[in-house]
């Protein structure tokens, strides 16, 4: 079973840090990553992956049109079998909390802590195995 993590960020440049990142997994094939450069991508993506393989979503919050904190009810209400986390460059209570409320697993913050990122998804590659 192929497994995908969709990441979905304005920032063009995300991608090709992520593919960094996570080059040996990805050349693999322990996962795949696809990127959305919006939250209505991101919804679309995620409603058109319909079986279990969509392991993770994570989102940045400040995006242009829809942020990250107006999608996030509207893919946990799409597909609430699929964890979210959120990233942001402000990591203040008053963000985690809204994020939290709104149904995401969790923040990270920017820059992001990729040894800790590998964690969340090697326990959602577990799950999912």
């Amino acid at each position: 079973m192929s497994v995908y993590i969709l990441v979905v960020d304005d920032e063009p440049d995300v991608e090709d840090l992520f593919r960094q990142q996570f080059r040996r997994d990805l050349k693999s094939g322990r996962f795949m990553m696809e990127f959305a450069p919006s939250a209505p991508v991101a919804l679309q993506r995620a409603v058109d992956v319909r079986d279990p393989s969509l392991i993770l979503i994570l989102s940045d919050i400040n995006m242009p049109g829809m942020s990250g904190l107006e999608m996030l009810p509207e893919v946990r209400a799409k597909r609430p079998d699929v964890p979210v986390i959120m990233i942001t460059a402000y990591g203040d209570a008053e963000t985690r909390r809204k994020a939290i409320e709104r149904g995401a697993e969790g923040l990270l913050t920017k820059p992001i802590d990729f040894a800790q990122l590998r964690q969340e998804i090697d326990t959602r590659l577990g799950q999912a195995a």
